[in-house]
């Protein structure tokens, strides 16, 4: 069944779209004012999940069982006593990135995401979070030359990948650092980078070191993963074992920050890119979603109801969404997109929002 709710995360608020006979329109603002740093609707138990970033107060974290009618607030994340960033500093919470819900074998089970590149972990649904200490420990974390700050001062965690049916297998996504992977529910993690290319290091196919800028899994065939990459676009069909390289060369499908794969089709995927690191605009001030259908051998740029002129728009990394053959996205101006049709047509539903850095059906 089609989704009928889109959530879109601002930096000024939580706003909801609901779909009727006659459209999507603004329902409702949550958090108004508010900067929106992480938004999760939850497969399983359909609980959303909104972390927000006070400006006076820091990060909060809140949660609504009933589709937006009561938000219940959760104890934040907390850095324990004796985790340091490096000797003499310790860590605390800097920003909420990414939330997942653990699978159904583990129903009150969620991962959260932060930067200074922590990983927590519940068992009780948010009500309490501890530190997944064999992360934070792991050698290559330790080493301040393979962990950095992309863009920012601290390694983040933006990505988590739970495997379908299987709760104690996850990966996630560091920047910058790379891709992770536990197969015993976080007690050890082990890089899988091979293939990943980081043109900015020393040795630009270090073990450790990368920059993806966001990680899914074909949820159908999850073996098969995909990252936009700083260095380009990824696809892994050994569930991370080797990493290939599919930047569309003779197009503009390369550097960008927001992904979204078909989910029943592991061959497809969507990407909206931007010029560079360096000129994060539109390329030729044009908006443009490039799709692959058939694992990244080749890519279709997709433009209409797209603006083509003047547009400095980029879209980040968590604020493309899908569900089944509708997409959404938001962009750092405030605009909002919407295909029905996979993309091949778009929408408007606004000009006049905050920056957007998160989108999600409900």
């Amino acid at each position: 069944m089609p989704s009928k709710v889109l959530l879109i995360g601002t930096s000024k608020g939580l706003v909801e779209y609901r779909r009727s006979l006659n459209g999507w329109a603004i329902g409702k603002v949550h958090f108004q004012g508010m900067p929106v740093s992480a938004l999760h609707v939850d497969e399983h138990t359909r609980a959303w999940w909104v972390g927000l970033a006070h400006r006076h107060w820091g990060q909060k974290l809140h949660y609504s069982a009933d589709e937006g009618h009561k938000w219940q607030p959760v104890p934040t994340p907390v850095y324990p006593a004796g985790a340091m960033l490096k000797p003499g500093k310790p860590a605390s919470l800097k920003k909420i990135w990414c939330l997942q819900g653990a699978g159904p074998g583990r129903p009150d089970g969620l991962w959260l995401g932060t930067e200074p590149g922590g990983l927590f972990y519940s068992d009780d649904n948010g009500l309490s979070f501890h530190l997944v200490e064999s992360l934070w420990n792991h050698p290559s974390r330790l080493d301040e030359n393979q962990w950095f700050g992309a863009g920012r001062d601290f390694p983040f965690i933006h990505s988590i990948v739970v495997a379908p049916g299987d709760g104690d297998h996850v990966y996630i996504a560091v920047s910058c650092a790379g891709v992770f992977e536990t197969r015993d529910g976080g007690a050890s993690w082990a890089p899988r980078n091979k293939g990943l290319v980081a043109a900015y290091l020393p040795n630009p196919g270090a073990e450790v070191g990368h920059d993806p800028h966001l990680l899914l899994a074909c949820r159908a065939r999850p073996e098969v993963l995909w990252q936009q990459n700083h260095c380009g676009i990824f696809r892994s069909v050994d569930g991370g074992q080797q990493w290939d390289n599919v930047t569309d060369e003779q197009g503009i499908a390369n550097y960008g920050f927001a992904l979204a794969v078909d989910h029943q089709n592991p061959e497809r995927a969507w990407v909206i890119p931007a010029v560079s690191d360096e000129e994060r605009v539109a390329h030729g001030l044009a908006l443009c979603v490039c799709v692959t259908e058939n694992g990244g051998r080749s890519w279709r740029q997709l433009r209409s109801g797209l603006p083509q002129e003047y547009c400095f728009d980029i879209v980040y990394r968590h604020a493309l969404a899908i569900s089944g053959n509708t997409l959404a996205f938001g962009t750092s101006t405030g605009n909002v997109y919407l295909s029905e049709n996979e993309g091949e047509h778009w929408s408007c539903l606004s000009h006049n929002l905050a920056s957007v850095d998160a989108a999600s059906f409900g």
